[in-house]
């Protein structure tokens, strides 16, 4: 148990932007800062951490709390552990009761598998380091690849020996077998092999990991989850590499080898390479080229491009000259792009990985190399396009619709117009011809979605802004064109909509406006939608919130500018609609009574005029539907329990009618009795 001095001290001590800092890239806007939510997928910011206040929220999927409720919810693991792990980055050391080795192995079974897998890093590594046949043998290999000590102690790599030592060792230490099998590093034969076994007893397990070099792989927070050997005496049966099993702590398409040593340089340089093997990783970080990681010799996952997604918005991708290398090169990029990355590749030459060429060169010039070689994707792909297709012309059509295919998926709309006409110009294409293509794709893709969502539930009030691939190409103008829907949005189809409509407007009109002492209209918007728990269930409303949110801090930002400029049509078009006088919430003249039988014709005043008046009152009118609606839903519920004479739930439901019914005379006071 932590003692409470400890626990106030570790509190007192952090800064939530430095804890989460360790997870993700943030970035400062205005007094908070911002990045991209590590617990839903999204491609516009909306997590929020603010540091004078201690917490962070997300306006996506509605996460908040502290930086000890992060590492918790970040790192699945308990409130003890998370504060453990925040103490040990500041040093803070937890005086506490001693536990057993058999004791740390009851708290749960995800703990216990990273206690195995903590220790047997650091057996690994003592093997290395400290024994004959690990320096003669294993750390000999390693620096004839060319690594230096100061490489190998940051990647903590290790060695295992040629026998099952690693059982026997895990055991006096205390590790039950149990653990050491599920985090893969023994394996468990059903019988032994030996021809003198006439009882055929049960064999003991084996290592896994035997005379070979160990590379342990990190979540990006530092905890050990796997680990990777590669063969050491070629002569030896076997593979030449071992790589973990899947585990309840480990699965190879959650992790990025080397992102726990790269996250700061990817931060700080706000761009990643992109490699597949765990020596490219570390002979690039050798060279001086740190911000680089591996899909472990995998085919990259989505889960992949969402992690590297929260660090940067800009991967190169590194490959072999050679055929597979440049098809693989291929097959990754069009995820990324639809993540929302922007992508660039850099081919190495015939015969050559980014290993072996790194080590060919000093650091500088392989630095400039990187640099001097990096191609834009759709330079790269069409460069590959005229030189495979040659003068085939059937062949040429069927590269030209992959170029197409990689545009389609982007996001962005003006980056593919840009895309569209570079490829146009390259090709000798009409551009006309390719924006038809494009365009077809993505209807395509968006009439698939609509199908697979008609099976699937019924949205929720929590909608995740162009989280869930074309399904949420609302936002990335699907078909039919904006001016036709967005003309039937200004129709409301009921008083809740005209209220979201009302609130809508005064933000893309007034956002950047101050508004009562240190804060602005928007802030206050969305300050009261988050203290009352509403979201829209329409995704461009939503859209619209979450785009306010990621951009009111930019340097120059104007609400009115920022949305009628704004390169996503459906959001310009809607925005552009409610700035228009037709749809002014205020009449710009009213009549006057002088007096029983005269009236006048004066100005009234306008909406911009009147702020801090119109802002709380169109809140309150939104919260005032939203309780009426509950109300109505409320006595219905309690007829129906009348009619089934459950007296229980007809007792909960009055009670509930009765608080219902005295916010809505709040409310109603609120807005001078206009209940």
């Amino acid at each position: 148990m932590i003692p409470k001095e400890t626990i106030d001290r570790i509190y007192s001590t952090l800064k939530i932007e430095d804890v989460i800092g360790d997870y993700m890239t943030l970035r400062r806007r205005g007094a908070n800062l911002w990045g991209n939510c590590p617990f839903h997928d999204e491609k516009t910011p909306s997590f929020s951490v603010s540091p004078a206040k201690g917490i962070y929220k997300c306006f996506g999927c509605g996460k908040a709390g502290n930086a000890v409720n992060f590492v918790m919810e970040y790192e699945q693991c308990s409130y003890a552990d998370a504060l453990r792990q925040v103490a040990k980055k500041y040093h803070i050391e937890i005086q506490e009761k001693e536990l057993t080795e058999e004791e740390k192995l009851q708290e749960d079974e995800r703990q216990s598998l990273f206690a195995v897998n903590d220790w047997a890093n650091h057996w690994f590594q003592s093997q290395l380091w400290d024994t004959e046949a690990g320096q003669n043998i294993g750390l000999s290999y390693l620096m004839q690849r060319g690594l230096r000590e100061d490489t190998i102690r940051c990647f903590q790599l290790g060695y295992a020996p040629d026998k099952n030592a690693l059982y026997y060792a895990a055991k006096k230490a205390g590790y039950k077998e149990e653990f050491l099998i599920k985090t893969g590093l023994c394996g468990n034969s059903q019988y032994n092999n030996d021809e003198n076994n006439e009882e055929n007893k049960p064999a003991r397990p084996f290592d896994r990991f035997r005379d070979r070099a160990i590379f342990p792989i990190f979540t990006i927070s530092g905890k050990v989850v796997a680990f990777a050997g590669r063969k050491l005496n070629e002569s030896k049966q076997g593979g030449k590499y071992v790589n973990s099993p899947e585990s309840s702590i480990y699965s190879k398409s959650n992790e990025l080898y080397g992102l726990f040593q790269a996250k700061q340089e990817i931060s700080k340089k706000e761009m990643c390479y992109l490699v597949e093997g765990q020596m490219d990783v570390i002979s690039m970080f050798q060279a001086g080229v740190k911000n680089v990681v591996s899909s472990g010799g995998t085919s990259l996952t989505h889960r992949q491009v969402v992690l590297l997604h929260r660090l940067t918005g800009n991967v190169t991708i590194l490959y072999d000259g050679d055929s597979a290398g440049i098809h693989a090169a291929l097959r990754g990029i069009d995820m990324l792009l639809e993540e929302g990355l922007s992508v660039k590749v850099v081919l190495l030459p015939d015969g050559e990985d980014p290993d072996s060429f790194s080590r060919k060169m000093n650091a500088a010039d392989f630095q400039q190399f990187l640099i001097d070689n990096s191609q834009d994707f759709v330079l790269f792909k069409t460069n590959l396009v005229m030189r495979d297709a040659g003068n085939d012309p059937i062949k040429r059509v069927s590269l030209i619709r992959e170029i197409v295919q990689s545009i389609s998926v982007i996001p962005d709309l003006i980056a593919r117009e840009v895309y569209i006409k570079e490829c146009s110009a390259m090709l000798g294409i009409n551009e006309d011809t390719l924006l038809k293509e494009v365009k077809k794709l993505r209807e395509d893709r968006y009439l698939k979605g609509k199908k697979q969502a008609a099976g699937s539930p019924a949205p929720t009030n929590n909608i995740t802004p162009a989280a869930e691939g074309e399904p949420s190409a609302l936002m990335q103008d699907p078909l039919p064109e904006p001016k036709e829907t967005v003309s039937l949005r200004l129709k409301p189809k009921d008083r809740l909509e005209e209220n979201i409509l009302n609130l809508l407007q005064v933000l893309v009109k007034y956002g950047d406006y101050p508004l009562f002492e240190g804060s602005t209209v928007g802030q206050y918007i969305l300050d009261e939608l988050n203290a009352n728990h509403i979201q829209f269930e329409d995704p461009l409303y939503e859209k619209i919130i979450n785009e306010y949110v990621a951009h009111q801090a930019d340097e120059g930002f104007k609400a009115e500018a920022f949305f009628n400029n704004h390169p996503n049509s459906y959001v310009s078009s809607l925005a552009r609609e409610l700035m228009s006088d037709k749809y002014e919430l205020s009449r710009m003249y009213g009549k006057k009574r002088i007096s029983e039988n005269v009236e006048t014709v004066v100005k009234m005043p306008s909406d911009a005029d009147r702020l801090n008046e119109l802002v709380p009152q169109l809140i309150y009118e939104l919260q005032l539907t939203i309780i009426k609606g509950k109300i109505t839903n409320t006595q219905l519920a309690i007829q129906h329990a009348q009619e089934n004479e459950r007296e229980e739930e007809i007792t909960n439901y009055i009670m509930e009618l009765e608080k219902l019914k005295n916010v809505e005379k709040l409310l109603g006071r609120l807005l001078g009795n206009r209940t």
